[in-house]
């Protein structure tokens, strides 16, 4: 790779990692590395039935890439829940769970391997996944919100090894993509769907203003929804409490706070290398 010039490209990048592998082959080795084979087999099965391609496994990692992040998405639900359907039908005291991360990026190619920070940013958001759960990043989330059946929920900037921090969503329903013919989560639904089905009781009602603006709140950074509540909060306080107009000094602060933390906060691509 220092010889010829790069190759680059653009693609969804997905892994896939045990959670608590070590204390699982401390437990059990031969049960742990029989059932990973059979994991990895099953993530094979469906990394190609969407299209994408296996592009290395070390230890218990899955690494994958696919050309429609759609896909990607999908095919972590599919891995997700082929997991917990298999676990629900044989009972374990450890039974073995995978954390994906999901990130589209710029890619380094060297053959049929791929590096760089699109695959280290799959990497970190595999670690803030929670057992059986998927995390994409916000570039991730941009493509597939509108055409996917699942839920997501905003995780702000977290901070990550090595990776600038970055805007990064939980998946929290199992479904399929919009368009193909989801049912209902009832009796027929794999124990990923139901355990990450909303409540009755946290199903919202048919959107009000409110709703409209909490929703939208949380789909900022941090940083930005935290400060526009309190320049709301800032306003009102002064249209109902004075005569004489004062919020715009303290908003104004407030929001050029914001814009320079996030400006400050980015490195710029030039800067960043590739963890090795």
């Amino acid at each position: 790779m220092t010889d010829e010039k790069v190759k680059r490209r653009l693609t969804t990048v997905l892994c896939a990692d045990v959670y608590g592998y070590s204390r699982l082959m401390e437990a059990d080795e031969a049960g742990t590395l029989e059932t990973l084979r059979r994991y990895r087999t099953a993530i094979a099965r469906l990394v190609e039935r969407h299209d994408g391609r296996i592009v290395n496994t070390w230890g218990d990692a899955v690494i994958a890439e696919f050309a429609s992040v759609v896909e990607a998405v999908q095919c972590a639900v599919e891995i997700q829940q082929e997991i917990a359907s298999h676990a629900a039908d044989t009972p374990q005291a450890n039974p073995m769970q995978f954390r994906i991360g999901i990130n589209l990026g710029d890619v380094m190619v060297d053959g049929s391997d791929i590096y760089g920070d699109g695959v280290n940013i799959a990497s970190r958001l595999q670690e803030l996944a929670e057992p059986g759960g998927v995390v994409i990043s916000s570039s991730v989330y941009d493509q597939v919100h509108n055409k996917m059946s699942v839920g997501f929920d905003c995780l702000g900037q977290r901070p990550m090894k090595n990776i600038a921090p970055l805007t990064s969503y939980r998946l929290t329903l199992g479904g399929q993509v919009a368009g193909t013919g989801s049912s209902a989560i009832g009796e027929s639904a794999t124990p990923f769907e139901r355990a990450h089905a909303p409540r009755m009781d946290d199903r919202r009602a048919p959107s009000s203003p409110t709703n409209v603006v909490s929703d939208w709140l949380t789909r900022l950074p941090r940083p930005v929804a935290a400060a526009l509540t309190v320049s709301a909060f800032l306003i009102l306080i002064n249209l109902f409490t004075s005569n004489r107009i004062w919020f715009h000094w303290p908003v104004a602060a407030i929001l050029f706070g914001v814009v320079l933390r996030m400006v400050l906060g980015q490195r710029p691509e030039s800067d960043r290398r590739t963890e090795r």
